[in-house]
């Protein structure tokens, strides 16, 4: 007879501290901030918007005339007499006519401004007046068919740039609202930083957060905020005053209107009103650790890089932020965080140089930022960055600088389909506990249904139990639904609603009840394969241009075993272009032949072991930039990169490409040189994925079961080192949907924990773990 299935925690085998394991990371992207979290309701306040931020940007973006009557206006946008430098651009209104008025109409962001009934609403612009005269001027609220909805007058009386402010009351609900800026007089107005902020926001701070999406963040419990990118700090100019410049700290604190509007490399334009400041408050508020990420002067979206010897203006501006968060009033940066109204410190204990960073020039430079912090701030804990995939030429060189320079930390940055997370399980358990520490700064599913959620939690299990990783996030967080730059993300909103995505309640769970102290426990009694299937790969082999146009030719394809080889007519391929080669049914074979580039920006794919356009192999040369030799593969539907080095395919030059398969092992040359060297492992699904820990503060042990097979799993759960025999335990779990179930705003809350309580007697539950489910015991003052 077999032994008993059972679940052992050994209450009193405390192993390593779980620290500030769990947390979330914050980017501007999908706009996150305007027209998100930042609760600026004006789309362009401004007038900085320029084609530099998106091609179909304008300085009027997001602005329509109103011509009411017989009035006329003219708009125009000037830079010679501006409220401020660093915004340069204003609004003049040029109003002709007799009867009616005219004036400006503000359409917010998406379907337009969002009005809530009886709610206040702060309304703030810069005015001024082409000569000594008196102007009135007509706010109002309005709905898109110009259904007043409150309506204020202003007397403009100045020459010079004057502040104007109003508070407003909506009188119905309406998430397509309009802001309209009117006057009858003729002649010339000039305004800029036009706002319109909702009283309550998060706090109801002034220059404040959206409160309904910060409540979802405060409600995870995170241990840290990472910010405030992302690609978005290190793609951009070189020149901090530069209209595309970098993300560079200290353009975001001050006056908010002198924070200048820059690029976002996502495609639109950021008001940096959401700043540095904001984000430690953020931080603060929601009992987080703040973990900003700076630049390290390169860019390798451009190439380019500061000269080592200029690198210390860039060096200061780290030793400055940490002065910024930690100095006290009598420091130069301390003063400014105290008179932005924080006088005490924001205990920053962790800092980040680069993001997912490739290429020797920043590894070089990254040496001289962690030698200047841990000289002058041997207390904060730095974070490298290893690239964005989970292996290959630039991830070992991140983790090889991370040793050299014994940084705290390495970023590691992946998306992955759900099998690659089950079939990289234990990818961490043999990672040393005793050097730098794994920092999962970026990583998802590949999606938002309760499958990814279900597997992020298994996968999530294995982070907790392993003590080389010290922190980790899901990524990205936030999303406007209208404006997607990436998916999947963990919530999304438009203008007036928000919903929680199932991977979010996975997060929650595991944030809510991390505990302290990760506790040892087994699983007995169980059998399984824990060897992967060593299936074949086997299948159809393809070549795709991608916006080149090329030759290839010698093409070949070799059985290693036999030496028995198949030759193949040269090929042409323009633009966007597939050709099928052949279908290989052998089991350890080589693809090769020549390659010209004729013209084009970017390189090819070879598809292998192609089963349809869901499930398939390939090797990418050029990619991202041009910069990539990547093996990677897509498992219904959903892609993952296995490996990665650095490659540049040249015009006008023959290459020889070799693709050598053995079972699942897969190695590629390039003119004779080794590139890359993997093996598509397979997933071995085990009969749970579970882990313990101890929240010390409350006594209470946490247990967190995942089962992801299609049958319920019955054990025994046992409490080995637990004197009292009667426990009450609450239990939270995840489970009664179809694997392709999702949230929406229609149903924010289809899939989410469901709760009740247990008495757990003689330290022994038995417990049937439902299919497909995400399962949490708090054990109450066990210990």
């Amino acid at each position: 007879m077999g032994k008993e299935q059972r679940l052992q925690v050994l209450t009193r085998n405390v192993g390593h501290k779980l620290n500030d394991l769990y947390g979330i990371f914050y980017e501007d992207l999908n706009h996150a901030a305007d027209g998100g979290l930042y609760a600026e309701l004006i789309q362009n306040r401004s007038f900085e918007f320029d084609p530099i931020d998106n091609s179909q940007y304008h300085s009027l973006t997001g602005w329509e005339k109103v011509e009411r009557g017989h009035k006329k206006v003219d708009l125009g946008v000037e830079t010679s007499q501006p409220l401020n430098p660093k915004n340069s651009h204003y609004l003049v209104l040029d109003v002709q006519g007799n009867d009616g008025v005219a004036g400006i109409m503000n359409l917010g962001f998406s379907s337009g401004i969002s009005l809530k009934k009886e709610e206040e609403y702060f309304f703030s612009c810069y005015a001024r007046l082409a000569k000594d005269e008196h102007k009135e001027i007509s706010i109002a609220l309005e709905s898109r068919g110009g259904k007043v909805y409150h309506q204020q007058r202003l007397k403009i009386d100045s020459t010079k740039w004057k502040k104007y402010k109003l508070t407003f009351t909506a009188t119905e609900t309406d998430p397509c609202g309009r802001l309209v800026i009117t006057t009858e007089a003729v002649g010339l107005l000039h305004l800029d930083m036009v706002s319109l902020f909702p009283k309550s926001t998060y706090k109801n701070r002034p220059n404040g957060l959206r409160r309904d999406i910060v409540e979802y963040l405060e409600a995870l419990k995170p241990k840290f905020l990472r910010f405030p990118g992302g690609c978005l700090i290190h793609d951009g100019s070189l020149n901090s005053d530069d209209r595309d410049s970098m993300y560079r700290w200290k353009n975001t604190i001050g006056p908010i209107e002198e924070h200048p509007t820059v690029r976002n490399n996502w495609g639109y334009n950021q008001t940096l009103g959401l700043g540095y400041y904001e984000y430690f408050q953020l931080a603060e508020d929601i009992g987080a650790k703040p973990i900003p990420i700076l630049p390290a002067g390169y860019n390798p979206h451009r190439q380019e890089a500061v000269p080592i010897e200029e690198l210390q203006p860039w060096i200061d501006d780290a030793l400055d932020l940490i002065e910024f968060a930690n100095g006290d009033m009598t420091t130069k940066w301390g003063s400014v965080r105290a008179e932005l109204g924080h006088p005490e410190p924001f205990d920053l204990e962790y800092i980040g140089i680069g993001n997912e960073e490739v290429g020797a020039a920043f590894f070089d430079r990254y040496d001289y930022f962690h030698q200047a912090i841990k000289e002058k701030h041997p207390e904060i804990k730095i974070i490298n960055s290893s690239g964005p995939f989970a292996a290959g030429s630039e991830y070992d060189r991140g983790w090889a600088s991370a040793r050299k320079n014994n940084s705290d930390f390495v970023d590691e940055h992946y998306y992955q389909s759900p099998e690659w997370m089950l079939a990289h399980y234990h990818r961490y358990d043999h990672f040393d506990p005793t050097g730098p520490k794994v920092f999962l700064g970026e990583y998802a599913s590949k999606g938002n249904t309760f499958y990814n959620a279900l597997v992020e939690a298994a996968y999530m299990t294995g982070l907790e139990k392993n003590s080389a990783v010290g922190l980790a996030c899901y990524a990205p967080l936030l999303c406007h639904a209208d404006y997607v730059n990436w998916q999947p993300n963990l919530i999304w909103f438009n203008n007036h609603q928000v919903y929680p995505t199932a991977n979010y309640f996975t997060q929650q769970l595991f944030m809510n009840h991390q505990g302290e102290y990760a506790l040892e426990t087994s699983l007995e009694g169980f059998n399984w394969d824990q060897t992967p299937e060593n299936k074949p790969i086997t299948g159809k082999a393809m070549i795709e241009t991608n916006q080149i146009n090329g030759e290839f030719y010698d093409l070949k394809i070799i059985n290693k075993k036999t030496g028995v080889e198949k030759h193949y007519s040269s090929i042409k391929l323009n633009g966007i272009e597939k050709s099928e080669i052949d279908d290989v049914e052998w089991t350890d074979y080589q693809i090769s032949f020549k390659m010209k580039k004729l013209s084009g920006d970017l390189g090819f794919k070879l598809y292998f072991g192609h089963e349809d356009e869901k499930n398939q192999l390939f090797w990418e040369i050029g990619g991202w930039l041009n910069q990539d030799s990547l093996i990677g593969a897509d498992v219904n539907g959903m892609n993952s990169c296995l490996t990665q080095s650095i490659f540049t395919l040249e015009p006008d030059k023959e290459y020889q490409f070799d693709l050598h398969i053995s079972g699942r092992t897969i190695l590629t040359y390039i003119n004779g040189n080794l590139m890359n060297e993997t093996e598509d492992v397979l997933p071995v699904i085990e009969p749970l994925y579970y882990t313990a820990s101890l929240d010390k503060s409350k006594g209470d042990v946490l247990v967190k079961v995942v089962n992801v097979q299609d049958v319920p799993v019955k054990t025994k759960v046992e409490l080995v080192g637990i004197t009292k025999d009667k426990l009450e335990s609450t239990i939270y779990e995840l489970s009664g949907h179809a694997l392709n179930d999702q949230n929406s705003f229609e149903y924010p809350e289809k899939i989410k924990p469901k709760q009740k309580m247990i008495v757990i007697e003689d330290q022994v539950v038995d417990y049937e773990f439902a299919q497909h489910s995400v399962t949490v015991f708090r054990i109450h003052q066990a210990l």
